[in-house]
């Protein structure tokens, strides 16, 4: 797999050196790279565990090397430097047994990748064709992931014997990643439902790999994913369906009554594949169907402890990278944030609520002055809840944000898919 992934970045650079559509490429190589981070991390094909987002880094860095970037990216600027004082209270406070590279770049990795990627995409058009073929690129990985998962999953009635989230239906690895990127997957392949392939055997072998995800993905017993998903499932609905003629409409409606119907067979049959396990999971109960005290799975009793180290580090917070000792004194137990929101408090402080104001509000902004993105809601929203549910760990938080920040030309018209503007 180390080949793979050698041969994936030596094509990608090799095509953004070369081409002259360099942003496209740039574009399409980060959104490989994401859809394949965490099928890269279960096959251990990397160099390190943050290979998957320093490779994002890489090539909007190329991309701006190349074609530069808008001044009114600042935001994303002041974002970053908003962020650098808890790096150095981490150079004074960092436990003398912790590596810098571990502790520090692992939980500041994904805040920058993030500045990186909307500092590239801030002011881009992408025509819409060329920006669902990004999409596609993303999904491309996840389909090999699934299939991965599959071939090398035991017999699922002999492993599943409660509603804790399983690895081994994970591909061995951490069922809250697997699922959120499954999901993302599913979510990619549900609008090209609604925005139909050209090609009749193309389309009908991609919703195959739709409901195959959505499927392994209910296997993970891992809920965030899932749940973020079917939100951003609807959230396009209700966009795509306000936003078209009677006809369309229509056509929309009846796609939807289907689905519908799909999920709920599709829904029967995990039942049935999981002894009812599965229901038991959403609904909250144990195995033996008693409802559990904490629907969080033990993340509320984090977010106190971050909440605490808050208060009593209010203005410069207690350091990038020190939470999960402040877990480990307060609890025992030696664990990163799930919650990327509560981190940024804990261990940013005032600064880490300035940090995420300029997230919120910077995307929000460029809409109100027109940008057109028929993703921008759902690309916002799944970063929002995916860095409350599985925090940064993975690039994908960071580079669909980015990709909300494009604006996307309806009319196929230019030879040049994307330009600044």
């Amino acid at each position: 797999m180390m080949v793979y992934l050698l041969a994936v970045l030596g094509y990608f650079i090799y095509k953004i050196i070369v081409k002259k559509n360099k942003a496209e490429y740039v574009l399409l190589a980060a959104a490989y790279i994401t859809g394949a981070e965490v099928f890269l991390r279960m096959t251990k094909a990397f160099v390190f565990y943050e290979t998957g987002k320093y490779a994002v880094i890489f090539f909007m860095f190329l991309g701006i090397f190349y074609l530069g970037f808008k001044k009114n990216a600042f935001p994303y600027v002041l974002y970053l430097l908003l962020l650098l004082p808890a790096v150095m209270i981490s150079y004074d406070e960092i436990h003398y047994s912790a590596n810098f590279r571990t502790t520090v770049l692992f939980n500041i990795s994904g805040p920058f990748c993030l500045t990186v990627a909307a500092v590239f995409c801030f002011g881009r058009s992408i025509c819409f064709s060329k920006f669902l073929r990004i999409l596609d690129y993303m999904v491309y990985p996840i389909i090999a992931m699934v299939i991965y998962i599959i071939l090398y999953t035991p017999n699922i009635q002999d492993i599943i014997t409660n509603t804790a989230s399983n690895s081994a239906l994970s591909g061995g690895y951490g069922p809250n990643q697997v699922a959120t990127v499954l999901g993302l997957g599913v979510f990619i392949l549900f609008t090209r439902l609604l925005l139909p392939y050209k090609n009749k055997l193309l389309h009908y072998t991609m919703m195959f790999f739709m409901l195959v995800m959505a499927y392994r993905a209910l296997l993970t017993f891992s809920r965030g994913g899932v749940l973020v998903s079917v939100i951003m499932c609807l959230v396009f609905i209700f966009i795509l369906y306000f936003n078209t003629g009677l006809r369309t409409k229509t056509k929309i409606s009846l796609k939807v009554f289907i689905v519908v119907g799909v999920t709920i067979a599709l829904w029967g049959y995990t039942l049935s594949q999981t002894g009812g396990l599965i229901g038991n999971r959403y609904a909250n109960e144990d195995a033996l169907g008693r409802e559990k005290d904490d629907i969080t799975t033990g993340r509320v009793d984090l977010l106190a402890v971050e909440m605490e180290s808050f208060k009593e580090n209010p203005f410069f917070g207690i350091g990038v990278g020190q939470g999960k000792f402040q877990f480990k004194e307060e609890m025992g137990i030696t664990s990163a944030s799930h919650n990327e929101i509560s981190r940024m408090l804990s261990e940013h402080g005032m600064f880490g609520i300035l940090a995420l104001l300029v997230l919120i509000f910077a995307p929000l902004i460029t809409k109100i002055n027109g940008r057109k993105n028929i993703y921008f809601y759902p690309f916002l929203i799944f970063w929002l809840l995916t860095i409350v549910t599985t925090s940064m760990r993975i690039a994908a938080p960071a580079f669909i944000y980015a990709l909300c920040l494009l604006n996307l030309d309806y009319a196929a018209k230019k030879k040049t898919a994307i330009h600044r503007k």
